[in-house]
């Protein structure tokens, strides 16, 4: 069974399926799945059923209806930016690339309604020493997280805390990627499939004015105060309201949905991931 309804599989089976189905319009037999993506040629049909079966319970955008397997779309291009929850987040980690460095402390709120409004945070314990220089930056110590939770202690959590809201970060690849490896390491072969914003390339869209599109240039712009910067929590924060502020840019632009985003930066800066 899927761990959780917001992770998906990376198992090469399950994203062959997927690429077969969205070839077919979202639906194809039993029979084309196994006789297309696992090489049986012409399979029994029970067989097939069975064959599948396993594949279904494995990824929550996949249904068995009789014996037809269907795509379950996740509706993100119609998501009405006004009625969407948004998780914005940031992660603290021993260094810049994940493996083999891991996460100290994760900070997030919910934008909801235009408004930031609940908070997840929490200290990890990496399980490695934390370098120098990252102490320095970030004031977070080997001693700090000593007795802090691992992340296998809070992902449960976590992963019901964001649900099936979009996700937000400045610079979210680094931190869907350092997300995503925790994921897997406690999950193996599964993935997030929340759809995530940039706000650095955002801001670069929205905000071509400005001297550069770094965290904390982009908060004093909008009077944000980033008084903690390099911790996650406070980083976090920062994000959800220039969020907001973006959001309000979007709908001034004529931004209602999420599928009008993607397309507006398909043009020339990709920021929807």
């Amino acid at each position: 069974m899927t761990p959780y309804p917001n992770l998906i599989s990376e198992s090469l089976l399950i994203s062959e399926t997927v690429a077969l189905l969205r070839s077919f319009g979202g639906k194809a037999s039993a029979v084309s799945v196994v006789d297309f993506v696992m090489k049986i040629r012409k399979p029994d049909p029970r067989m097939a059923k069975m064959l599948v079966a396993d594949l279904i319970d494995r990824d929550p955008r996949l249904n068995l209806i009789d014996d037809m397997v269907e795509l379950e779309l996740d509706g993100f291009e119609d998501r009405e930016l006004a009625g969407t929850d948004f998780v914005v987040f940031d992660l603290e980690t021993t260094g810049a690339k994940a493996p083999p460095c891991r996460i100290t402390e994760i900070g997030a709120y919910r934008v909801r309604n235009g408004e930031v409004a609940e908070k997840f945070e929490t200290l990890l314990n990496p399980e490695m020493a934390i370098p120098p220089f990252i102490t320095q930056l970030t004031g977070i110590s080997d001693e700090m997280v000593h007795d802090a939770p691992l992340f296998t202690d809070v992902v449960g959590d976590f992963l019901q805390f964001i649900g099936d809201s979009v996700l937000v970060a400045h610079n979210s690849g680094f931190d869907m990627r350092f997300l995503n490896h925790e994921v897997s390491r406690i999950f193996p072969d599964y993935r997030l499939a929340n759809p995530c914003l940039c706000t650095v390339q955002l801001s670069r869209k929205l905000l071509p004015d400005i001297v550069n599109h770094k965290l904390k240039t982009v908060a004093e712009h909008y009077s944000i105060d980033l008084t903690n910067h390099h911790r996650a929590s406070a980083d976090a924060y920062a994000t959800a309201h220039i969020f907001v502020n973006l959001l309000a840019k979007l709908h001034e632009n004529g931004m209602k949905d999420l599928g009008s985003l993607r397309n507006m930066s398909s043009r020339k800066n990709r920021y929807v991931r």
